[in-house]
């Protein structure tokens, strides 16, 4: 495999286990558990004036904390989407800044493609022909775009309820398409059907593949530098799986092992009322999340009623005296038309849940008023654009 220097292995997250990255590139062999790319820090030449000197292209600019190296890998200069001023939504949430980080920005429309871009290259460096995923949407949507950039098929199970966008583009993307009736769990249970028949399948599920929440973790490191190194007070990200907040949470980690930041933002999961294991685990303070029986929220990308990694979600909120806030849907949508006639920013439903939560946190006294507020919108609001009209039609507008 075609590595950085500084890459080391697969460390299990549940048991401590190493694993030769070139030998598994899934799952703890030991235990099943989540395996996370490991570094060697020591080995990691990196400061603030040599990030400044390079061009602001692509995630791939932060090479020497990623697995795999820039040359090797499948990529359509992912990344690097704007900071986003939001001075109204700062007088009205009663704040000093709001930021809203756009990853709408991204090829596909979504950060969906940090994580593509990390694991269909460790796909191609194994050897694989085929890649397979089940997924809510915007994720089977990358990964098609991504297997097509390599040359590889790409087998892809999606819930009825996905948008039409994401099941006309993996269709266009060349994917072999898989729709299967009821929500994500339905969809998950087909994907393991057809991983079972078919042995050449290289899985890209969350998790699975140690190299999604890898990819997405450069959020945080471009976050810093557009901030010119003062770190936010509060991150909010929309969570489902916890992909991006994990990975955001070992970046800033890194920084501050590598002296490049000093401290940690607060991370908040926000999450719809309908589906919120990891807020009730939170409030609750437990370990890990107990499932939802009943999901039941217009969000599909944050309906993940059993989050497999709630034990290191919980670790990140915990850990940087963040937080976790659900709202209802019609908050989330109302918030997602207030950002878009407030500041044009368009919001998917889904990922104005972040945009909501902070709303409600400053409806309940959180903030103290001098507060710098990142809001992460993991994907464009084109996507589900008949979503946020219906919503304005159902009030008569």
């Amino acid at each position: 495999m075609e590595t950085t220097d500084a890459f080391v292995g697969l460390e299990c997250v549940d048991c401590g286990s190493t694993v030769d990255a070139d030998v598994e590139g899934h799952q703890c062999p030991d235990c099943g558990g989540i395996l996370d790319p490991n570094y060697d820090y020591d080995a990691v030449d990196l400061d603030r004036e040599s990030l400044a000197s390079r061009p602001f292209d692509s995630m791939w600019r932060y090479e020497e904390l990623l697995p795999f190296t820039r040359e090797s890998a499948v990529t359509m200069d992912e990344g690097t989407t704007p900071l986003v001023d939001c001075p109204k939504l700062a007088d009205e949430m009663g704040v000093e800044r709001v930021l809203i980080k756009d990853e709408g920005r991204n090829p596909t429309g979504t950060f969906k493609d940090r994580g593509q871009t990390l694991a269909v290259t460790a796909a191609v460096q194994h050897g694989a022909t085929d890649v397979a995923l089940a997924s809510a949407g915007n994720a089977g949507q990358a990964a098609a775009a991504y297997a097509g950039r390599a040359g590889l098929e790409s087998h892809v199970y999606l819930p009825s309820r996905s948008g039409f966008t994401n099941k006309a583009m993996v269709n266009v993307h060349g994917g072999d398409m898989n729709v299967v009736g009821g929500r994500i769990g339905d969809a998950g249970a087909a994907f393991e059907e057809g991983l079972a028949e078919h042995d050449d399948w290289y899985p890209l599920q969350t998790f699975v593949t140690p190299y999604r929440h890898e990819g997405k973790k450069t959020m945080f490191y471009e976050i810093a530098e557009q901030l010119e190194w003062e770190l936010p007070d509060v991150i909010s990200y929309p969570t489902g799986g916890g992909v991006g907040l994990v990975g955001m949470y070992k970046a800033a980690r890194e920084f501050r092992e590598l002296g490049l930041t000093d401290d940690l933002p607060a991370f908040y999961a926000a999450q719809a009322t309908g589906c919120a294991p990891v807020v009730e685990a939170f409030e609750k303070g437990r370990d890990v999340h107990e499932p939802v029986e009943n999901p039941d929220t217009i969000c599909g990308g944050i309906e993940i009623p059993d989050p497999g990694a709630s034990p290191w979600i919980l670790e990140a909120l915990r850990e940087t005296d963040g937080g976790a806030v659900a709202t209802d849907d019609t908050e989330i949508l109302d918030a997602a038309i207030q950002v878009a006639q407030h500041e044009g920013l368009e919001m998917a439903p889904t990922c104005a849940a972040a945009a909501s939560g902070v709303w409600e946190l400053s409806e309940r006294g959180e903030f103290d008023g001098d507060e710098t507020v990142v809001i992460v919108n993991t994907g464009t609001g084109n996507k589900e654009a008949d979503v946020l009209r219906s919503h304005l039609m159902s009030q008569g507008i």
